[in-house]
């Protein structure tokens, strides 16, 4: 079974969608500055509204330990680390964190994926590379450079992932899961419609 996760989700109407269409990840973007990123108050009142047979996955980026522990008490089941964290990061994290990290690379060549392959996280997301950007660009990874990439971590795919290209995308690609954000919006807003197809289609592979 592939796994999905529906990311950047900030507003009741997303969590009624995703309670809907029961992907198994729900993703909040917990660090500030970002055009999804929603503050603590806000994650624990969603979290609270979400169908307990999905887990959270809180996304920061290049925030400090000690802040995460600050802000939030209570924990999502699992940390996405999205920014520049290195080994030493993810091992201090592990100290005060019990729940699953998740490390993001921006596929820009196989190298860099083989360098996060070693940094000891639980799995990796593998997004598109897009100058400038830490994520939710809508642009689809390349995946001949996933496959040219000699890595034992297991992987999300993300990346302009919907319903309407994921088997082209994951096929032959030993990716565990999706994870979809820009691709499950019209306008900038989280579409029903659109998660209900991607979940529909992941659980049709």
């Amino acid at each position: 079974m592939m796994f999905v996760k529906i990311c950047g989700l900030r507003r009741k109407e997303d969590i009624s969608f995703v309670n809907e269409a029961k992907p198994d990840y729900a993703g909040f973007i917990l660090s500030g500055g970002f055009k999804r990123s929603i503050d603590p108050g806000t994650f624990l009142k969603l979290k609270g509204s979400l169908d307990n047979g999905i887990k959270t996955v809180g996304v920061f980026v290049d925030e400090p330990i000690s802040e995460i522990e600050k802000n939030f008490p209570e924990k999502p089941d699992v940390i996405q680390l999205h920014g520049n964290e290195d080994k030493d990061y993810i091992k201090k994290l592990r100290s005060c964190f019990d729940g699953e990290i998740w490390k993001a690379v921006r596929a820009d060549s196989p190298d860099t994926i083989e360098r996060a392959d070693r940094l000891g996280a639980d799995r990796l997301l593998i997004d598109s590379f897009v100058k400038g950007a830490v994520g939710g660009t809508g642009k689809t990874a390349d995946t001949q450079i996933i496959k040219s990439a000699v890595f034992e971590t297991p992987f999300m795919l993300a990346g302009g992932v919907s319903a309407e290209n994921v088997r082209q995308l994951t096929e032959g690609l030993g990716a565990v899961g999706v994870d979809a954000s820009s691709s499950c919006e019209t306008e900038g807003i989280k579409d029903r419609d659109k998660i209900l197809a991607l979940v529909r289609a992941v659980r049709e592979l």
